[in-house]
């Protein structure tokens, strides 16, 4: 690395962050806005869904093909036309007509989000060194976490004042000013030996992460994980995975490694990784319903509420590194994961009338935990792999991001709604016969149809009941969070080195090339 590019690291990181924080915010802002847009563009409930479901899944299903193209062709050049993607994508949107027109343009952002997210994180490998890496990634870890805690607050306040597709708008001038820094002073790097691209692995990664995705985002639609459509998509994600892994471990020039999966710092990073944002994504979901029907807040006020969460992740994420220094990534990654399983335990104590002081502080402790897994964990993962590989370990990071994601919003949503609909029968009752399966799906669904055929006198009469069997519904999901974090936690113990291992070696064990190195020089 020369001197000008290690002067300006800090500056680079910055770009890079102000990329990420676009990406991370698109995933949740649009959460706010979807009644409006319901309203204004009369789009069904399952238009509804894919106006979000689009960006995700393309989104998902090409991070790990953007990560190995970044490798092969450039890093700042894919970060550069996914920011253009990004953008172009953003525009449509906010000018969107109709659902269709919505669904198509979200999709088109999720192509430019997915080349942005793994060149962030695969410059960040090539341009510090090992001693400040964990921090930066510390850093790139925090803003990722107050994104997608902070999405409701931004959402709300941009509704406050402007029309729906502002939620779009504002990434425009973002876009274009990280366009023009990158291009500015971000250096260009890729595999020095540009090697070959992996076709068939490259298509069989989209084609079961595409399936695997769609049939978890099917099965959070319909609550329920025996349906069809949900089942069968993952059945065959899982088959086209396990085909992925043959293919891979036969080809002379691999999109992914599969022997990576053998260094327990890649393997227990992706697992924390994938246990961690499973929490974080399933709390926002159910927190985000119980600040705004039970506690009646706004769209705006919730998202105030929630940023304990990510100013912990934001504040605490950077600083593990030195905790990793001091005690090793095994005992600050399983602590973190402990510490989240202890936060989700105790949402058990949290009622209807609770203070909201006792949630803010239990968004602290999780935040705290997820800021101690975050950023350790992805250094663990990074750190397994040489420098000309840091976008597929990028891309993989990412995928477990996701995958972690979708399933904490699919599973625990299906378990909140199925627990819902269990204790809710006292507030169904007083409701008209025909409404009542309609009205069971969710809180708000009850709600609503309780304002609607009875006013007020109605409303008030069901609210309590409804209340108590949301939070009983709230208690069994958070006790799903704390499970998956507490397990993440053991594997993490079992798995990932110690404070003497880990970090010491970046070569990983199918990189035949780097092990004939170090044989050489007698390592």
């Amino acid at each position: 690395m020369n001197d000008q590019i290690h002067a300006r690291r800090w500056w680079i990181l910055s770009v890079l962050i102000l990329s990420l924080v676009a990406v991370i915010l698109d995933n949740t802002i649009l959460n706010v806005a979807l009644p409006t847009i319901q309203q204004t563009l009369h789009a069904s409930q399952s238009q509804q869904e894919w106006i979000v479901d689009s960006y995700v899944l393309v989104f998902a299903c090409l991070l790990f093909t953007a990560g190995v193209l970044a490798d092969c062709y450039g890093r700042r050049r894919m970060l550069v036309a996914g920011l253009l993607v990004f953008g172009a994508g953003s525009l449509a949107s906010a000018l969107a007509t109709s659902p269709g027109w919505l669904i198509a343009t979200r999709a088109l952002m999720g192509i430019g989000g997915a080349a942005i997210m793994p060149s962030t994180l695969s410059i960040i490998s090539t341009v510090f060194e090992p001693a400040e890496r964990g921090r930066a990634i510390g850093i790139w870890a925090g803003f990722s976490g107050m994104g997608i805690a902070a999405g409701p607050l931004a959402g709300g306040a941009l509704l406050t004042h402007f029309w729906w597709g502002s939620v779009f708008l504002v990434n425009v001038p973002i876009v274009g000013i990280a366009v023009t820094a990158a291009m500015l002073i971000i250096p260009e790097s890729r595999t020095p030996d540009r090697a070959r691209i992996d076709v068939p692995g490259v298509l069989l990664s989209v084609a079961a992460l595409g399936a695997l995705i769609f049939g978890i985002i099917r099965a959070g639609s319909d609550n329920s994980f025996t349906e069809t459509t949900a089942w069968l998509p993952m059945a065959t994600g899982v088959v086209l995975l396990v085909a992925f892994a043959f293919v891979e471990s036969r080809s002379d020039h691999p999109a992914l490694d599969i022997a990576l999966f053998r260094n327990r710092s890649f393997a227990a990073g992706s697992a924390a990784i994938t246990a961690v944002f499973f929490a974080l994504f399933g709390a926002t979901f159910f927190l985000t319903f119980y600040l705004q029907f039970v506690r009646a807040y706004s769209p705006f006020q919730a998202g105030l509420r929630l940023l304990p969460v990510a100013a912990a992740i934001v504040f605490l994420a950077p600083r593990s590194a030195r905790l990793v220094a001091r005690f090793g990534p095994k005992s600050v990654v399983a602590g973190g994961l402990s510490l989240v399983a202890v936060a989700f335990v105790i949402y058990q104590f949290v009622d209807v009338h609770s203070s909201i002081w006792v949630v803010e502080l239990l968004l602290v402790l999780q935040g705290v935990g997820m800021a101690n897994t975050m950023a350790p964990a992805t250094t663990a993962i990074m750190s397994a792999l040489p420098r000309e590989r840091a976008g597929a370990g990028a891309a993989v990071n990412n995928t477990t991001r996701q995958l972690g994601g979708a399933l904490g919003v699919a599973i625990l949503g299906s378990v909140l709604s199925a627990s819902y609909r269990a204790h809710a029968g006292s507030a169904l009752a007083l409701l008209p016969s025909g409404t009542r399966r309609a009205a069971g799906e969710s809180i708000g669904g009850t709600l609503a149809v309780a304002r609607a055929h009875g006013g007020r006198s109605l409303l008030a009469a069901v609210r309590p009941a409804a209340d108590g069997a949301f939070v009983q519904a709230m208690h069994l999901a958070s006790l799903g969070s704390a499970l998956v974090a507490a397990v993440g936690a053991v594997i993490v113990a079992v798995w990932l080195p110690g404070r003497d291992r880990a970090g010491t070696d970046t070569t990983y064990p199918g990189d035949t090339r780097h092990r004939a190195a170090r044989a050489a020089a007698g390592v």
